[in-house]
């Protein structure tokens, strides 16, 4: 069992938690992750570390409801315990010997961003942070972002904070006026990674991108987290599990991932209205 060390509401559907895993916690890198249960007849997911304190012995995971598992989640408060904290799993997010970095967070995607700004900034980065939401209430993260970068660009879909428009919009106006970058790192929805690297794409600037499909062992054996990478010319398959979550996003066929992310929203969907009449909660 593990312990809830705290908890924090970031948004109305956003939560932040500290979990005491101090085995994992000792372990962790930017980029990792780990899979859990809420309880011992619970399913199986996996969430993104987004930060950790090795001499606390806790690790920070942040999550958005989606389905019935994230809610139940949201309904644990600090002092509650979780049945399963595994990890640190996946491969970490490559870091060291990089100058000038753009890290590009969407959503809950910030969360998993962070961490990788806050490492590149301690290896002496120069690191330009641009991050979206649809509007000012889903910003999240954004005091932290500006600690952990020499420059933040803040992006709404709709203007209501900062600059209208999207993360990509945002890469795009920097790119256009000569600026340049060792390497763009892009975390978010499927389709902001896929809008990201197609703005990289003219100018040749390497894109990595962090998949986190449906996934259920954490270990390669189930085959639910397989991505599609397209290598001189050839479909090659790879498990975001083991072989991620990072990937050259110029290779990712971020169409087939799409189709293949949307295989459950309906259940997403019922599962959490029947999990919000349980605890009579309105579903985000």
């Amino acid at each position: 069992m593990y312990r809830i060390a705290k908890k924090k509401k970031l948004t109305a559907a956003v939560t932040q938690m500290e979990i005491e895993a101090p085995l994992v916690a000792k372990k962790a890198q930017p980029g990792q992750f780990i899979i859990l249960r809420v309880d011992e007849n619970g399913e199986r997911i996996p969430l993104t570390i987004a930060g950790f304190n090795r001499e606390e012995g806790t690790v920070k995971i942040i999550f958005q409801i989606v389905g019935s598992t994230t809610a139940m989640l949201a309904e644990k408060e600090e002092g509650d315990f979780i049945q399963d904290f595994v990890g640190p799993l996946g491969v970490a997010t490559e870091t060291k010997d990089l100058k000038k970095v753009c890290v590009i967070g969407g959503g809950v995607g910030c969360a998993i961003a962070l961490p990788v700004a806050e490492e590149l900034t301690a290896c002496g980065a120069s690191v330009t942070s641009i991050i979206g939401f649809r509007n000012s209430e889903n910003v999240i993260l954004r005091d932290e972002f500006s600690e952990s970068s020499e420059r933040l660009i803040l992006m709404t879909d709709d203007g209501s904070c900062a600059e209208r428009g999207n993360v990509a919009d945002a890469l795009r106006k920097l790119l256009e006026n000569g600026e340049k970058f060792d390497r763009i790192i892009a975390i978010g929805p499927l389709i902001m990674m896929k809008s990201v690297v197609a703005a990289a794409k003219p100018y040749g600037i390497p894109v990595t991108v962090s998949m986190n499909p449906i996934m259920i062992d954490g270990t390669g054996m189930c085959g639910g987290c397989r991505l599609t990478l397209i290598q001189n010319g050839k479909k090659v398959t790879k498990f975001a599990c083991v072989d991620g979550p990072d990937f050259d996003g110029y290779e990712v066929d971020f169409d087939e991932a799409m189709a293949r992310s949307g295989s459950y929203r309906s259940f997403e969907k019922r599962e959490r209205e029947k999990n919000c009449r349980l605890f009579g909660a309105k579903a985000n």
